[in-house]
């Protein structure tokens, strides 16, 4: 057909318009005549309009109905749900780690935003978790939660930001002019101390609801669960000299229980692993011994040698010996996180001292290594499978160096950083999610990161601190992982590595260990002997040769493994805590 022809045939607009008219009219007639019900279509529409608007219980929650892909726990719902018919929406959530606090006040939020009861909104977090808040708000529950970037920012309904920025000028000041009709604090335990200016700034914010998240709502003693709650709800347990006179014995010990679970029942809420049926997949461990090469195990020698002849020489004083302390866990790492750090080292030593000469003899080992023996065990273990990894270490300079090896080799992997602004690590995690294979992981990078959807983690080294290793772990085994989650710590024989694995290990069993216990053996290690980390790097540091650091290493695993052994019953006053803390959530506890 000809383009004439065609506009010969095109309905004029005029006309069109006369025939929408004509068809409204008719239909307002049977409207009129009949009723609209005469339309079967039209009256299942209507129906299912009608079906919407009924609400069956005020107590119901409204939101689910508009978040159909979401699908909380039962100990989820319930939670909200007495947040908001309860207790009047100011609530401690306190459930034990990866039971998902999160979703809990996702719902909360999401509950009062259908019902017309909260506009603007207010999350304060660590920094490292700014963006898992926005991810979790705009993609489960279809909140537009923005991030703070910029002062204008602020003005937005639902904003997401680092409590340490919020409470400095020039935000401090519009936010303390701001009504907030509710403000949520994810890591709430760290406002415990009512002197810090982190508890004052949340004291003086108007809020008329209010969410504080923390797995430990009490560490150290009752003071800090007092201070909480007060900053929650003023005047719940009285003055600070009466709370002290009802319900405290000692800082630990706390009497009048019953009255004081009852105080607490009224403002917070605590689900258990045990609770409800709440299941968790296996961790399945495969710890993995590396013999270096005869390169390797020569600069780890070197590098061994030099740090303890730096430790003598400052009369055993740890606390000048950071630095060096970290070459020597860097040595177990790679060999360019010990090159970076050589080469700082280098620069900072006067140039008539003879220390530069010996500096320089270690990078000339640096320079005869051609094996990577860590590298290749880990390309070997991705390789066997397609699924994807994440990949830890603790250094830069190791990432980088993994990054170009695991290209070299055709195997797509993806950094992920502390010092990466939000949008790029965003970016990262979604090429994670899509076409790479691997996530290589700093531990700063590794904060505040959900990664349900991988469920094979390598350990390429470990920290010192078992706490960290366990917030690794963390990052795949929690609530929505599906699949048993397969952990693989990479082990250099002959060196202190090999110490800290079984240490870990063995000793408190800390990759098959229930979170939460874990967290109490180290604050008793740390009041009878200070920091592990210390303990451990005194260990590496006043041992003459291996037999002795495997003896010190043995005593030590002992002591953790006593720690680990009568954790539940260690003291009556951790106990009595314990069962204040449970008694007042009314959790009943049932073993899977």
């Amino acid at each position: 057909m000809t383009e004439q022809a065609s506009t010969n045939h095109r309905i004029h607009p005029l006309v069109e318009l006369r025939y929408e008219r004509e068809w409204q009219e008719q239909l307002q007639e049977r409207i009129k005549r009949n009723g609209p019900w005469d339309d079967w279509s039209m009256y299942k529409l209507a129906y299912e309009a009608e079906q919407a608007r009924l609400v069956a219980s005020f107590d119901e929650l409204q939101c689910l109905r508009v978040l159909p892909a979401l699908e909380p726990m039962p100990h989820q719902i319930e939670a909200a749900a007495k947040v908001m018919h309860e207790m009047g929406g100011r609530a401690i959530l306190a459930d034990e780690v990866g039971l998902g606090k999160t979703i809990e006040a996702g719902l909360v939020l999401k509950e009062y935003l259908v019902r017309g009861l909260v506009r603007k909104a207010l999350i304060l977090v660590p920094a490292s978790l700014v963006l898992q808040w926005v991810r979790e708000l705009n993609q489960k529950f279809g909140i537009a939660a923005v991030a703070q970037k910029k002062a204008h920012t602020w003005q937005y309904d639902v904003v997401v930001a680092s409590i340490d920025t919020a409470k400095r000028e020039p935000h401090r000041e519009l936010l303390l002019g701001t009504d907030y009709d509710l403000i949520i604090i994810d890591e709430a335990h760290k406002l415990k101390n009512k002197k810090t200016s982190n508890y004052q700034f949340v004291t003086l914010l108007r809020k008329k609801y209010c969410l504080l998240l923390t797995a430990t709502p009490v560490q150290n003693d009752l003071d800090e669960l007092y201070n909480l709650i007060t900053l929650l709800k003023p005047g719940q347990l009285g003055g600070q000299r009466e709370f002290a006179a009802n319900f405290v014995v000692d800082k630990r010990l706390p009497k009048n229980e019953a009255q004081l679970q009852e105080a607490l029942s009224g403002v917070m809420i605590r689900n258990r692993r045990g609770d409800g049926g709440i299941r968790f997949t296996k961790r399945i461990v495969r710890n993995i011994p590396l013999r270096l090469s005869k390169e390797e195990q020569a600069l780890y020698d070197a590098v061994t040698a030099f740090v303890r002849e730096r430790y003598d020489e400052s009369g055993g004083d740890l606390t000048s010996m950071l630095s060096l302390v970290t070459l020597q866990r860097e040595v177990c790492s790679s060999r360019d996180a010990v090159f970076v750090t050589l080469v700082n080292l280098f620069k900072k030593t006067a140039e008539d001292s003879p220390l530069r000469a010996k500096i320089w003899g270690i990078v000339e080992c640096i320079r005869g290594i051609t094996a990577n023996t860590k590298a290749e065990k880990a390309l070997e273990l991705i390789q066997q499978t397609d699924e994807k990894f994440i990949l830890f270490t603790e250094y830069r300079a190791t990432q980088e160096a993994l990054l170009q090896y695991f290209r070299s080799h055709n195997l797509v992997a993806v950094p992920y950083r502390g010092g990466m602004n939000r949008g790029k690590k965003d970016w990262m995690m979604d090429l994670f999610r899509g076409r790479a294979q691997v996530l290589i992981a700093t531990e700063a990078g590794g904060e505040g990161i959900n990664l349900q959807f991988c469920h094979h983690m390598i350990n390429f080294d470990l920290p010192w601190n078992p706490m960290r290793v366990e917030q690794r772990i963390g990052r795949v085994h929690r609530l929505g992982q599906t699949e048993d989650v397969k952990i693989y710590n990479l082990c250099t024989l002959g060196t202190i590595e090999e110490h800290i694995v079984n240490l870990l290990h063995e000793k408190i069993n800390l990759f098959e260990l229930v979170i939460g216990g874990l967290d109490h053996i180290l604050e008793r290690l740390d009041k009878d002997g200070g920091e592990m980390e210390k303990q451990i790097a005194k260990l590496a540091l006043e041992s003459r040769g291996s037999e002795e650091l495997r003896h010190r290493f043995d005593a030590l695993g002992d002591t953790l493994g006593e720690l680990r052994e009568h954790q539940d019953n260690a003291t009556e006053d951790r106990a009595a805590l314990q069962a204040l803390l449970d008694g007042a959530s009314q959790s009943v506890e049932v073993r899977p």
